[in-house]
């Protein structure tokens, strides 16, 4: 008895669409017009517009007749839930990333000088050696973080041009699951080990923290963090024996609900009356945050594209990744380690979340999983020559690879245009809020 042939995808034009190149050209073209901003602003502001209008022009245009919004829909809950996990992980970074900052006092920052860091002399070194085009490259600010999450949602609006698999909500579910995970994995490690910034100078300039440490570290790290001996004694007989200096009183303002975060956040008296005055201050810390998030971001971003989209578009990601990450340590926002850890935490972070969303086809496995179900009734009514019957078994084998459309036709509609919205409006804060890096 011969299998019935089944297709390689639930939707065969999408593999064909996405060989013909239109989603590549598009990132292309927005990574070139928006460097622009850099040898032409005039034309920058002319042209990023009109790319920017096309591209919504066309995904608007396009959604009405896209063929898969009984999946999003059963997709959409979890995306909404991812992200949510996600705002709440950012909201655990930027309490970690304050209280790291504002642990051992503004002091700490102005003596503690930069680690050493061989990335840097290594950069430093071919600067002299490569030709000067060359090190004009390795310095241009070429791409930045907006423009990896701008590479995302284009990633996933393609969904409707059948250039990724379907839904795209679960892609974007996946990205985002992913990226939760990712910073939070940060957050624990920057705040396991206090290290010192690249930049000295930045606590300086960007917070208003006491200059003394927190009563934890002058109880449990300033009488042993310069003395050999107290180390030495302290590693013998494993308890806190040192005494603590005198200090001036924390300043404890009164936030409600909230109050337990004054230990964790220590505000001063001219940052504020409310909490979350202190985390909008936050920006990127001015401790070395292992790893680097921006570097994350970018890996996720680059290693999204290979599995669903792939091409060479996806390899000139990865070269930009590699751009971003040298120009990290160039400019000084990261040690070396912190862009390296960066790019293995996201390319395996990425490789364990596949339950979610993955571009492998599945109907196909349904299929050959209903058949093998199915099998004895099939060779049974072969054997009576029952043709009907026949018919039937193999209709049931083709049905299973299908996708099930379960919600009424303006159920789909209305979810359609709220999504479409909601989408548009997120891609619109992420441009606003990320693109001054």
């Amino acid at each position: 008895m011969r299998r019935p042939k089944a297709e390689t995808t639930s939707n065969p034009s999408w593999r064909l669409l996405r060989g013909n190149g239109g989603l590549g050209v598009a990132a292309i073209a927005y990574v070139c017009v928006d460097y622009l901003r850099e040898v032409s602003p005039q034309w920058h502001e002319r042209l990023q517009p009109v790319l920017w209008a096309a591209l919504a022009l066309a995904a608007l245009v396009r959604a009405p007749f896209y063929r898969h919004w009984s999946l999003e829909i059963r997709a959409a809950i979890p995306f909404l839930a991812s992200l949510v996990f996600l705002l709440a992980a950012l909201l655990c970074e930027a309490i970690s990333v304050r209280f790291v900052t504002a642990v051992l006092g503004l002091d700490w920052h102005r003596s503690t000088s930069p680690l050493p860091d061989t990335g840097q002399w290594l950069l430093l070194a071919l600067n002299e050696k490569l030709p000067q085009v060359v090190v004009d490259i390795l310095r241009a600010h070429i791409i930045g973080l907006h423009h990896y999450l701008m590479l995302f949602m284009m990633l996933g609006f393609s969904v409707l041009f059948n250039s990724i698999k379907a839904p795209g909500l679960g892609f974007a579910t996946r990205y985002l699951f992913t990226l939760a995970i990712g910073r939070l994995l940060r957050a624990i490690t920057f705040v396991s080990t206090i290290l010192p910034s690249v930049r000295p100078w930045c606590a300086s300039s960007r917070y208003q923290i006491p200059l003394y440490p927190h009563p934890l570290a002058q109880k449990y790290y300033e009488p042993y963090a310069s003395d050999p001996k107290a180390i030495s004694r302290l590693i013998q007989t494993d308890t806190h024996y040192a005494n603590v200096k005198e200090y001036p009183v924390e300043y404890r303002p009164d936030w409600g609900h909230m109050s337990f975060l004054v230990d964790i956040l220590r505000p001063s008296v001219s940052e504020g009356s409310k909490w979350y005055h202190l985390l909008k201050k936050a920006g990127g810390g001015c401790n070395d945050l292992m790893y680097s998030g921006h570097m994350l971001v970018a890996v996720l971003t680059a290693m999204a594209w290979t599995e669903a989209y792939g091409g060479c578009t996806s390899a000139l990601i990865w070269l930009l990744v590699l751009h971003s990450s040298q120009r990290e340590i160039r400019e000084r926002h990261h040690y070396s380690v912190d862009c390296i850890v960066a790019i293995y935490v996201g390319i395996l972070l990425w490789r364990m979340t596949g339950f979610i969303w993955s571009a492998k086809d599945t109907s196909r496995a349904k299929r050959l999983s209903k058949l093998e179900e199915i099998q004895s009734r099939l060779i049974r009514a072969a054997k009576d020559s029952d043709i009907d019957d026949i018919r039937k078994l193999l209709n049931e084998v083709e049905l299973a690879g299908r996708e099930r459309q379960s919600s009424s036709q303006w159920a789909i509609w209305a979810f359609a245009g709220v999504a479409t919205t909601f989408l548009f409006t997120c891609v619109l804060l992420a441009f606003i809020l990320t693109s001054d890096g």
